[in-house]
This record gives structure tokens, C-alpha cells and sequence, in this order.
């Protein structure tokens, strides 16, 4: 899991920007910042773990670049 280094502040100023995830049991929810907070708020308030929140942009690089790496490994051109 990469490491937040998100503000107080930038997460607030994010809140109307799309492009986030929700993944909670096995379900998962997209939308904006403030979407999936609400989302996961209502999950803690049914007594259930609220999730774990994900910009989508970040995963996907980062699934990309293992993606490359595996391609790279089995010799295929990158």
C-alpha cells in the first residue's frame, strides 16, 4: 500500500475531484473525493469497517509499472 502523503488541507481542497475508489468487503465504489468519504462514513455508522479509499490514478500507475516490470522479466519489449 503506498504510504499517504496527503495534506489535511489538499484532501479538503480534493474533495469535488474525481478519480477516487472505495473498496470495502467485495464491493467497490467510484467517484468523487467526497462520494466515497460519504460512503464510508455511512458504512462506520452501520457498525461496519469503513474501508480503505484509493485515488485511482496512483493505482493504476503503480499497477502499471509492476505490469512493465513483469513484461520486462519475461523478456517481452517494454
Amino acid at each position: 500500500m503506498a504510504k499517504n502523503i496527503w495534506s489535511n488541507e489538499e484532501l479538503t481542497a480534493s474533495r469535488t475531484s474525481p478519480g477516487w475508489r472505495l473498496e470495502a468487503d467485495q464491493t467497490t465504489h467510484e467517484g468523487t473525493l467526497e462520494d466515497v468519504a460519504k460512503l464510508s462514513h455511512e458504512r462506520r455508522g452501520r457498525g461496519e469497517h469503513p474501508g480503505l479509499i484509493r485515488q485511482m490514478e496512483t493505482s493504476i500507475e503503480l499497477d502499471m509499472l509492476q505490469l512493465e516490470a513483469l513484461w520486462y522479466s519475461m523478456g517481452l519489449p517494454v
